[in-house]
């Protein structure tokens, strides 16, 4: 909420980048809130969290929903700034306002139609096979469907994007030792990147990992929901804690330190003869 609100109080909002924090703020609002929807009803009913009921259908769902939009939130973002640094001053033509409003849409509309497809049907309400041990009444396949493709995005296209953003910039700070000029500020700038990539992808793996490796679990699992309480609801509540933890972790690295790197790479400016210029990080 501070950070919604404080995106909202600026005069930079008209910035495609505050667009997509503003929504990734909101996306972990989201999953706050559906996450202490799930867990009212587990003080309130243990057993409809662990046997599964229809009652648990909808807050799965949008759990599901606020988990798939934050994870599209940070990859746009990784996207975005690539886009900046890469295509340099044409970036500013390319990636405008509108267009950032266009992906969080779309975004929106990608996470609400794969994490509502159980409300739609594919459920194992009334099915005793394929039925999830963690997530009932959820099917393993679906979670299966859902899992697989997202931690790949979630991890493969960050790295892509946080990789070679760090790469751009040590050529160019090459390209300016070779003119002769200082190149302090983009080897500050190089590291600042470097340490907010490494935190990125720890929270990231911290956060998801254990969810993922939950769901190989329901996959590969053939014993009896009886036979694995508590231990294996314990793992269970551990995971949505880790989850709730990215939404306190993800305002840290995205909102505190872009102002400080931004600032740092806004006044960036290479005079060489192929007229590369940096951009806002």
């Amino acid at each position: 909420c501070t950070v919604i609100f404080t995106r909202m109080a600026t005069k930079d909002l008209h910035k495609p980048i505050s667009v997509l924090f503003c929504n990734l703020a909101f996306s972990d609002l989201f999953t706050s809130f559906s996450g202490f929807w799930i867990s009212m009803l587990f003080i309130t009913n243990p057993d409809i969290t662990i046997f599964g009921s229809k009652d648990m259908l909808a807050p799965y769902a949008l759990y599901t929903v606020s988990i798939l939009s934050t994870i599209y939130n940070l990859v746009s973002i990784g996207i975005e700034r690539y886009l900046a640094v890469a295509e340099s001053m044409r970036t500013r033509f390319r990636v405008t306002r509108n267009r950032s409003i266009a992906v969080v849409l779309i975004n929106w509309v990608l996470a609400f139609f794969l994490g509502c497809l159980p409300l739609m049907g594919w459920n194992c309400l009334h099915m005793e096979k394929n039925l999830s041990v963690l997530y009932s009444p959820f099917c393993v396949d679906y979670l299966i469907f859902i899992a697989i493709p997202n931690v790949v995005v979630a991890f493969i296209i960050p790295l892509f994007t946080y990789l070679r953003i760090i790469i751009i910039l040590r050529k160019r700070k090459l390209r300016m030792k070779a003119c002769g000029q200082a190149t302090g500020t983009y080897k500050s700038a190089e590291i600042q990147v470097a340490r907010t990539s490494i935190f990125i992808w720890l929270l990231a793996l911290i956060s998801y990992a254990p969810f993922f490796a939950g769901v190989i679990f329901d996959a590969t699992n053939h014993q009896c929901p009886i036979d694995l309480y508590p231990g294996v609801y314990i793992f269970r509540n551990c995971t949505a804690m880790l989850i709730t933890m990215n939404c306190l972790g993800n305002p840290i690295i995205y909102t505190l330190k872009a102002k400080t790197l931004g600032a740092k790479l806004k006044a960036l400016k290479c005079l060489s003869t192929s007229r590369v210029r940096a951009c806002t990080i």
